[in-house]
C-alpha cells in the first residue's frame, strides 16, 4: 500500500503526470510536475517538497500552484496484533490561497470548500488503480531483478 500511495515514481499512469524528483525519497526532497508522460516541467510548474517521511508510516507534502499550496498528509497504522488485521490510512489535505485580500479569500471560502471535497473524493476513487498500478510495477520489479 505503501508503494501505491507515498512513493513518487518517474511517472503515473493513473494520474497521466510526470514527476522530476532532484534526489533521493526523504524529507526536504523537491520535484516537479508535468502532464503527460515523459513530459518536461515548464516554467511555473507545480513544484512540491516532501515535508515529512517516515518510510511505511508517514508521508507529507507540499505542492505549490501559482494561486495556492494545497498540503496532503498520509498516514498508515497497523491495525490489530502486527497489522494483522489490516491497514488504516488517514488522509489529510489542506488548502491555502496564495495571495488576495481576506474579503476575497472570505467570499470564496465555500467554492474552496467544495473544490477541496471534490479533489479527495477524485483522488479516492484513484486508489483501487494505484493499488493495481504499485502491484504490476513490484512484479515488474521481481521479474527484472530474477
Amino acid at each position: 500500500m505503501w508503494a501505491a500511495l507515498a512513493v513518487l515514481h518517474p511517472y503515473c499512469a493513473v494520474c497521466d503526470v510526470t514527476y522530476v524528483v532532484d534526489g533521493p525519497t526523504k524529507q526536504g526532497t523537491t520535484f516537479l510536475c508535468a502532464p503527460g508522460e515523459g513530459a518536461t516541467p515548464g516554467a511555473g510548474a507545480p513544484k512540491g517538497t516532501i515535508v515529512e517521511w517516515t518510510p511505511a508510516r508517514v508521508v507529507e507534502t507540499r505542492l505549490e500552484l501559482t494561486p495556492e499550496t494545497w498540503t496532503t498528509r498520509i498516514e498508515l497504522a497497523d491495525v490489530g496484533k502486527g497489522g494483522a488485521d489490516g491497514t488504516d490510512v488517514t488522509i489529510t489535505v489542506t488548502h491555502e490561497p496564495v495571495g488576495g485580500s481576506r474579503l476575497v479569500r472570505f467570499v470564496q471560502r465555500s467554492g474552496i470548500t467544495r473544490l477541496v471535497q471534490r479533489t479527495v473524493d477524485s483522488e479516492l476513487a484513484k486508489l483501487p488503480e494505484h493499488l493495481a498500478q504499485a502491484g504490476a510495477q513490484a512484479r515488474t520489479q521481481l521479474s527484472d531483478d530474477a
